[in-house]
């Protein structure tokens, strides 16, 4: 499978400047920046979760995970939990199972993107592939998809050492 079809229509339709490579097989966020020789905190990954509104797509660097209790408050939610891998299968049908592209539109979904990763000028993701990744410059990538800033990503335990 090579990178979305729909994401590629997606971008160049929309004059989007982006660059497109291929890695071997990586499954998760960090094998994907390992692959691609660029640190995790410059990696992003398409969290999506099911909440009192429905779905949403979150954006946050490789690195590091949810708060759920911050996401709660952030979008005043009285339940939210990840969704499964059989809504993402229903959701993303052009997508290997957890790779899809942090384009909310092109799923009739909200996006909101992590504030960590406003520090980078650039932004990597994955293409609808565990193969295939997109780099763009952020400022692309915010007027296209249109994110909601938010703050709810926070490091793994295992960073810290405990």
């Amino acid at each position: 499978m090579a990178i979305s079809e729909k994401l590629r229509l997606f971008l160049d339709q929309s004059r989007a400047d982006y660059k497109a490579s291929t890695h071997p097989l990586a499954y998760t966020a960090r094998e994907v920046a390992s692959a691609e020789h660029l640190p995790a905190g410059e990696v992003a990954k398409t969290v999506v979760v099911w909440g009192d509104n429905g779905f949403a797509m979150l954006v946050l660097p490789a690195n590091m995970v949810i708060d759920f209790q911050e996401l709660r408050t952030a979008l005043d939610l009285t339940h939210v939990r990840l969704a499964t891998e059989n809504e993402l299968g229903e959701l993303f049908p052009d997508c290997d199972l957890g790779a899809m592209p942090p384009f909310g539109a092109l799923y009739k979904m909200p996006v909101f993107i992590d504030s960590s990763l406003l520090r980078d000028e650039s932004i990597a993701f994955n293409a609808g592939t565990h193969r295939d990744v997109i780099r763009m410059k952020m400022e692309d990538y915010k007027r296209l998809a249109s994110p909601t800033v938010i703050s709810v990503a926070r490091e793994t335990m295992a960073q810290h050492g405990w």
